[in-house]
């Protein structure tokens, strides 16, 4: 795979994650944790590629985001 090539697989696997948290927030409460998942993947994924293309504002958003998906996981299992 070309740098390209992977980049855009890493945003796209975080748009299609990020989406399908918004369609499990949707569906309300009994999607919860499921909700959570799919946005902490979808912010993994775009922290990575934010590393890679080096966008210092969107690694700060993944940042926080990614804080804010722990808490809400710990909750969900913990």
């Amino acid at each position: 795979m070309t740098q390209t090539q992977i980049d855009s697989t890493l945003q796209w696997t975080g748009a299609a994650a990020i989406i399908a948290m918004h369609v499990l927030n949707a569906a309300g409460p009994e999607a919860y944790p499921y909700n959570i998942i799919a946005a902490f993947v979808g912010t993994l994924a775009f922290l990575a590629w934010t590393i890679r293309v080096r966008n210092l504002p969107q690694f700060t958003v993944n940042v926080v985001a990614l804080l804010i998906g722990f808490v809400g996981l710990y909750k969900a299992f913990g």
